[in-house]
């Protein structure tokens, strides 16, 4: 059995850190602030949220087309919390980034994009989704759609609205 020996330095060293403990404590021991709450949310507004049809411009096979997804506040009140805007497309139509706002993010067929609190009354917001059509679709008119969901809003009757993407033999200039 071998005997660990200290010299003088390690008496000191270990008096002192015995000393530290004592005032300070371990960490496990220090005593803990309750959690402070999350600032409250302010109470939802009282806004009607509504989607307006704005159908994209033509294009052709395999090309590129923007929608406006757009979305008012008929009020009376400011919103007080965030919205959130949802697009729907047929499986012939895919999304290109960049998006606006850059919250948008897109899953398979559909784009979610947040817009925050503070869309004042009679005032508008519009998602920018850049649209593809496939290649090899057929000529035609595709049919997708959007909704706005928010905490505000107090009407959903108008929170959807369905849009024409029409694809065309060539988009005249």
């Amino acid at each position: 059995m071998s005997v660990l020996r200290m010299g003088p330095w390690a008496t000191a060293a270990t008096a002192v850190g015995a000393a530290a403990l004592r005032v300070a404590g371990p960490a496990w021991a220090e005593p803990q602030s309750a959690p402070q709450p999350a600032a409250a949310a302010a109470a939802p507004s009282d806004s009607d949220l509504q989607t307006v049809r704005i159908d994209p411009e033509p294009m052709v096979l395999g090309g590129r087309t923007e929608l406006h997804a757009f979305v008012a506040n008929a009020g009376p009140e400011e919103t007080n919390s965030p919205m959130f805007i949802t697009v729907t497309l047929p499986r012939e139509v895919t999304v290109e980034g960049p998006f606006y706002p850059d919250t948008c993010e897109p899953y398979a067929h559909q784009v979610h994009c947040e817009f925050p609190a503070g869309l004042k009354e009679n005032r508008s917001a519009t998602a920018l989704v850049p649209l593809r059509i496939d290649r090899y679709a057929e000529l035609g008119t595709y049919k997708g759609s959007f909704t706005v969901q928010s905490a505000d809003d107090r009407i959903g009757d108008n929170n959807r609205v369905e849009f024409e993407i029409p694809v065309v033999d060539y988009v005249p200039e």
